[in-house]
């Protein structure tokens, strides 16, 4: 068991607990269900069928919009503590609210650090240099509008922040169970893994030689590795001493620039960079606007992160195996 394990392990309020995780099927979720279990726990997963997880672990089948389907689903369940991974919308937490109200004694919601984001028009951005500590974005005092159309996929798409935002105020104001949201850097590493494929898009171009598109003044921002999110949420789920917003972010703040020498680095090649137009798309992790997180609450209530620049390595060479792969 990893370091990061046990001290979630010696963390444990009382031994294994009742868990239900809401989607866990991918990604850094898929190894959260498999922490759990390697630690003890008793799990149960929903999610709408499409993929089934690990044979030891409950499954049940249920639309998450669907508040009837949900609750017959549930039965008279009750969990310690549920973990949702895929609520990205103040409806889909009002639903969740009304549902496990009076099943769970606490909730947990993965959020992102996409909350801080100044180009949605609603933050200032924060003094560059300054990682931005939770109280920047408080839920508690976060307005909420279900009546906006959060049904519709491109809406969602283009208000995803918002969302998210939203999402967390509905959840801080149910009151009747104590709620943590999760607010996750850049997720990389896992290889193929990977679903955003956005440190794939720099390992084939760097290794191509081809050009990266960056602003003219780029900013810095942080990330974290999808093995130590799931070590972050497993904990977080199973420290009853955690609630509130919290930042989940390796150490260590880098611009487009610093990641591109790094993956060049392993790569023995060298980047070429381009510099966009005003307006233009510039390649991923290219800021021109500053909204990277401070981890202190994180470390203050006894989380260890890792530096970004111990782990990035590895996930580049992952990456690079994963592009070399034949498809099949």
């Amino acid at each position: 068991m990893s370091a990061l394990l046990l001290m979630a392990a010696d963390l444990q309020d009382g031994g294994m607990h009742k868990v239900c995780v809401i989607g866990g099927s991918r990604y850094f979720g898929k190894l959260l269900v498999k922490r759990l279990r390697a630690t003890g726990h008793r799990v149960t997963v929903i999610n709408r069928g499409s993929t089934r997880p690990p044979a030891d672990v409950e499954h049940l089948v249920a639309d998450r919009n669907d508040e009837a389907a949900l609750t017959a689903a549930l039965g008279s369940r009750t969990f310690d503590v549920v973990v949702d991974q895929v609520c990205y919308t103040p409806v889909q937490a009002a639903v969740a609210a009304r549902v496990f109200k009076g099943r769970s004694r606490r909730y947990l919601m993965t959020s992102t650090l996409e909350v801080y984001d100044p180009a949605t028009g609603v933050l200032s951005a924060g003094p560059a240099g300054t990682p931005l500590p939770e109280e920047t974005v408080d839920p508690a005092a976060w307005p909420v509008s279900l009546a906006l159309p959060w049904h519709d996929e491109a809406y969602l798409d283009a208000h995803y922040a918002e969302g998210k935002r939203q999402a967390e105020a509905v959840f801080t104001r149910a009151g009747d169970f104590a709620f943590a949201a999760v607010r996750s850097a850049h997720v990389l590493g896992g290889g193929a893994r990977e679903f955003t494929g956005r440190l794939a898009h720099y390992v084939e171009r760097i290794a191509q030689g081809r050009e990266l598109a960056v602003h003219a003044r780029t900013l810095p921002t942080v990330f974290i590795h999808y093995e130590e999110l799931a070590d972050l949420l497993l904990w977080a789920a199973t420290a009853t001493h955690v609630t509130g917003p919290l930042n989940a972010c390796s150490d260590g703040l880098l611009d487009v620039h610093d990641l591109a020498s790094i993956i060049a680095a392993q790569l023995g090649r060298k980047p070429l960079f381009r510099t966009v137009a005003a307006g233009e798309t510039a390649s991923p992790f290219s800021l021109d606007r500053y909204y990277a997180m401070s981890n202190a609450r994180a470390q203050e209530l006894g989380f260890a992160f890792s530096p970004t620049v111990d782990w990035l390595p590895g996930a580049v060479a992952e990456a690079r195996t994963a592009s070399a792969a034949p498809t099949v």
